[in-house]
């Protein structure tokens, strides 16, 4: 394994295949190796490397032992991705193309050509397949941490059930929700016609399955539901 540590710029990106280009000099010679993302773990957070991107990393053997190899590559910046970060301060709203990778939706910006994994509430209704051949509007997430850019669309399809939930929320409405699942910590309840799903901590130890609890939304937003459980009425 080469020791020394270089530094290059992600000229092409296979999301499918899990795998980058890398552009490099060395000894004033213009070179190019590739890398496995390691995407293919879904157990393992990894970083969604994009063109442009500019990185550090080793050159070792690749397992076929025929060629050289990119390992321990590290993210640096991008300036194309920098220039869309600082738009978003003043103007969170960009176009892209929706397109479907490995069954995972991803946006690709129009002019810059980068992708963004697309972020889709567990209640919204997805993008249908033909929404890929049209322009889409869409914000972007965690801009304070290039590595874990994410977007969500700008104008959302929620189902009844969310925007019910949502009223509730906003007036503080006891909503009746009904226990599915005990655990040793939690007790997991379906509400709104079981199209949304929450859990609190254990309270009564004599409730079971199938067993109704009146409760009170605290925290909702398009990811996350919070319910606290208030005296059966």
């Amino acid at each position: 394994m080469d020791e020394t540590k270089y530094r290059g710029m992600i000229t092409f990106v296979n999301y499918e295949k899990h795998f980058v280009t890398i552009s490099y000099l060395q000894n004033n010679k213009s070179k190019s190796v590739n890398c496995n993302t390691g995407s293919g773990n879904k157990d393992k957070k990894v970083h969604y490397f994009r063109v442009a991107d500019e990185v550090s990393f080793q050159l070792t053997l690749s397992d076929r032992g025929d060629k050289m190899t990119a390992h321990q590559v590290k993210f640096l910046y991008n300036p194309v991705l920098d220039l869309l970060i600082r738009k978003s301060a003043t103007e969170n709203r960009f176009t892209g193309y929706l397109k479907k990778i490995n069954d995972r939706l991803f946006v690709k910006e129009w002019e810059s050509y980068l992708f963004f994994p697309l972020l889709v509430s567990p209640w919204e209704k997805p993008p249908v397949e033909t929404a890929g051949n049209e322009a889409i509007s869409f914000s972007l997430l965690n801009m304070d941490k290039p590595g874990s850019l994410s977007a969500e669309l700008f104008s959302h399809n929620y189902i009844p059930e969310y925007r019910a939930a949502f009223q509730h929320y906003e007036n503080a409405v006891v909503v009746e929700a009904t226990i599915y699942k005990i655990s040793p910590h939690a007790i997991y309840v379906n509400l709104f016609n079981n199209k949304i799903q929450a859990k609190i901590k254990i309270i009564d130890g004599k409730l079971k399955e199938g067993d109704t609890l009146q409760v009170i939304i605290t925290h909702l937003t398009n990811t996350r539901i919070v319910i606290e459980q208030v005296a059966n009425t």
